[in-house]
């Protein structure tokens, strides 16, 4: 998953108005940012520069072949000099690609000593770009601004996460999610409109029967388990005497990924209320198709696999693991209270500090054998954790932000994978927080993204956006609900 295969066009404002020898220079200046943005490892995307567009025909042009372009996953403007915005509505109007507004200047400094009207003629962005923001904000486009000087460390962070962003909404289009059996019975978060989420975020969400997962299963031969088995070898440690549960999750695994790749999918749900003749429910299959970057939902999630499917993708490079969670359970100590997240079985070794051990145990529940799975622990640090919620007329990112910490006692009798964080600002606040916003027990958590990327996700795709951090306040919140209520449904 390399995202330099996403490109990001700086179009260039300007008009005929300067004369040949100052869209030269415009030229040239653009040409040297987009070559400094492409140098520094942490754009992650790549930048590709555009002749300057100097009236309404060549702005149009450019935005309608940026439109076209499968490659091209975000459009990116900047007005070097003055380019009156009029000429920009035609093009604007049509545009389908995320929108960065970049208000910046070639110069970092003003040359005191000699500035002059050529300078000044050369080098308008102060004024070129607020009259370029004001036909954004007239034509209440979704977009994004930062501001400041090209070279600037905190300008590229910006920039870096809004790629990152759009490259979610690029992947969002192309989400296809593997239901195996249908949701959990009588369970309410993980229902939701499939219609709607084809329309608006461009997921395709497939029911397919187990008995034709089944069919993949039986076909698998011994050779094919074996070389699933060496994988396993390399990437974990086994810690069992129990083989054939091992090589029974390898046989799932191996149909698990013919079906996917032979079906386009990029994620997939399960549940453990319909598994038929399967002897096991998938759980280390599970866990190692998420560590190749599929997503994954429990109890037929599809909600959450398709998430944690944009999420990793928008994680790639980054430090620090992304996977499918569920709040398992809290701990009340006054002063030190922390959520230990965990699932019966399917967390992604992405998170794991060391490596991870593939034990048999017993499940509990499924009236299945005892399934192989992943145990390991994982390191502490800042992460979040993501719901997506169906509120009928439109769809709502919950993200709180969290503190991972290193768990202080052994867990000999619940053996997964677990991860215990400190929600912010508290347990309490956040809880009720959390509720009142409808989240869901399920979630993704990610070390390597942050609040900031989710929000520009969700304003590319349109999204209402609920966050829950250091500075929540309880209150507000319940207002802030109550207000989008309104705003969404008048939308």
């Amino acid at each position: 998953m390399s995202l330099k295969k996403y490109t990001f066009w700086l179009l260039v404002g300007s008009q005929d108005l300067y004369g040949e020898d100052v869209l030269r220079q415009v030229n040239d200046h653009a040409k040297i940012i987009v070559d400094g943005l492409n140098e520094d490892p942490s754009i992650p995307g790549t930048v590709v520069f555009k002749p300057v567009v100097r009236n309404q025909r060549e702005i149009y042009d450019a935005i309608a072949a940026a439109n076209a372009d499968d490659g091209c996953a975000g459009v990116m403007t900047w007005m070097h000099t003055f380019s009156p915005s009029k000429m920009w509505i035609p093009g604007l109007s049509i545009l389908k690609k995320p929108y960065l507004h970049l208000n910046t200047q070639f110069n970092r400094d003003i040359p005191w000593g000699e500035i002059d009207m050529d300078f000044m003629n050369l080098n308008q962005s102060a004024h070129g770009d607020r009259e370029h923001g004001y036909i954004g904000a007239r034509m209440r486009l979704n977009r994004k601004v930062i501001a400041g000087h090209w070279t600037d460390g905190q300008f590229r962070h910006d920039m870096a996460v809004w790629m990152r962003a759009a490259v979610g909404a690029a992947v969002s289009k192309k989400v296809r999610v593997l239901r195996l059996g249908d949701n959990m019975r009588n369970v309410a978060v993980t229902e939701g409109d499939k219609v709607d989420a084809a329309i608006r975020l461009g997921w395709r969400v497939d029911y397919y029967g187990v008995g034709d997962y089944i069919e993949y299963v039986e076909k698998v031969t011994e050779g094919e388990i074996d070389n699933m088995m060496a994988r396993y070898g390399e990437l974990y440690d086994i810690d069992t005497a129990d083989i054939d549960a091992v090589r029974y999750q390898a046989r799932e695994q191996v149909a698990l990924e013919k079906f996917m790749q032979e079906g386009e999918f990029t994620a997939l749900t399960t549940n453990f209320e319909d598994l038929q003749q399967l002897k096991q429910l998938p759980g280390l299959a599970c866990q190692d198709v998420m560590r190749q970057g599929y997503g994954f939902g429990g109890e037929g999630d599809w909600k959450t696999a398709a998430m944690t499917n944009i999420m990793k993708q928008m994680a790639d490079g980054l430090e620090g693991g992304t996977a499918f969670m569920e709040d398992y359970t809290y701990h009340l100590e006054p002063g030190n209270q922390m959520i230990l997240g965990a699932h019966m079985l399917e967390v992604c070794p992405s998170l794991a500090k060391g490596r991870a051990k593939i034990q048999v145990h017993e499940l509990g529940i499924g009236d299945r054998q005892p399934p192989a799975r992943l145990v390991f622990d994982t390191p502490a640090g800042k992460g979040i954790v993501v719901s997506l919620i169906d509120m009928g007329d439109r769809f709502r990112m919950i993200v709180n932000d969290i503190e991972c910490v290193d768990q202080p006692f052994e867990m000999p009798k619940l053996p997964v994978a677990s991860v215990l964080w400190k929600p912010l600002p508290d347990l309490r606040t956040s809880a009720q927080a959390w509720i009142y916003a409808g989240g869901a027990h399920h979630s993704v958590l990610s070390y390597a993204l942050t609040a900031e990327h989710m929000r520009d996700l969700a304003e590319i795709l349109d999204m209402e956006y609920i966050h829950i951090g250091k500075e929540t306040d309880l209150e507000q919140l319940r207002k802030e609900l109550v207000w989008n209520d309104f705003v969404w449904k008048n939308k």
